[in-house]
């Protein structure tokens, strides 16, 4: 399944996208999708739920972020070899763990506002894991059971704040707008190997990322295993997994930022597209 939630900030209506692209409407069958509805019982029951029984959302509706009840915006640092060798960073022994703030959550195709005072706006197309069961302590072998799917992440960043001005990367990552999620959950049952999905990003249509997650350093299951021996992972929090090489930072001569303006588009196969503009803050 394809699972999404449309409308307006705040007033976001369940739905689905069925295999023809179009946004059916699941207000009828759930009230909302949320941390509850990713436990795989009620994942069971929408999964016998016939696309083609509910009402098609006509015109081009907002997507928000696929669901509701995020606990906790796990991110993951230089997971792929050759962006830590752009970044001038080595190659991490241990998965490198820093969190993204809730309030940074927006939709897909919203807008992304510069924060005041920054100057080096940066984007990384990334592998969102949703947890669908609590996790705590779990190993490799089982990791991928507690994972109710998987979405694009933008770790939208801004490379000052989060390096040049102490150790603290959250700084840098959790700015309001700095994480854009989906357009859709995917289930687990569509992604069958998350370890072989083409990845991409453009701004103002030039090509700027390509990968793919097999070239994680750290694959999934063990992402999922790792972080739950450092805190409870709980329904509907994001795990989001690090980034291919072409980010801003790491061009030469001279790093290309992002300035308002610019027009940021990003996919990962099989989880959708992205499409975000950049603004200014209106206090700058």
């Amino acid at each position: 399944m394809r699972l999404l939630r449309y409308g307006p900030p705040g007033r976001e209506k369940p739905g689905l996208a069925d295999k023809d692209g179009n946004i059916r409407d699941l207000s009828k069958v759930i009230t909302q999708i949320d941390d509850a509805m990713l436990a795989p019982r009620n994942l069971a029951r929408l999964a016998r739920v016939k696309p083609e029984t509910l009402p098609i959302v006509r015109g081009n509706p907002r997507l928000g972020v696929p669901y509701a009840g995020i606990s906790k915006f796990v991110a993951i640092g230089l997971n792929y070899s050759d962006h830590a060798a752009e970044s001038n960073m080595p190659i991490p022994k241990e998965p490198i763990i820093f969190m993204k703030a809730t309030t940074c959550l927006t939709g897909p195709n919203d807008d992304v506002v510069q924060p005041k005072g920054s100057a080096k706006l940066d984007y990384e197309v990334e592998l969102g894991i949703v947890i669908g069961t609590k996790a705590q302590y779990v190993p490799e072998s089982k990791a991928l059971d507690y994972v109710a799917g998987y979405c694009v992440v933008n770790d939208v960043s801004e490379r000052d704040f989060q390096l040049e001005r102490g150790s603290q990367w959250d700084r840098g990552k959790g700015c309001d707008t700095f994480g854009p999620v989906g357009p859709w959950l995917v289930t687990t049952d569509e992604i069958t190997d998350p370890q072989s999905l083409d990845m991409w990003l453009d701004v103002n249509g030039e090509k700027r990322q390509r990968g793919n997650t097999r070239t994680m350093i750290f694959g999934c299951a063990s992402l999922v295993s790792y972080t739950s021996q450092f805190m409870t992972l709980l329904p509907g929090d994001i795990i989001t997994t690090g980034t291919p090489p072409g980010v801003a930072m790491g061009m030469k001569p001279a790093p290309a930022w992002l300035k308002p303006g610019d027009l940021v588009t990003l996919g990962i196969q099989g989880l959708g597209e992205q499409r975000q503009k950049i603004v200014a803050h209106p206090g700058k």
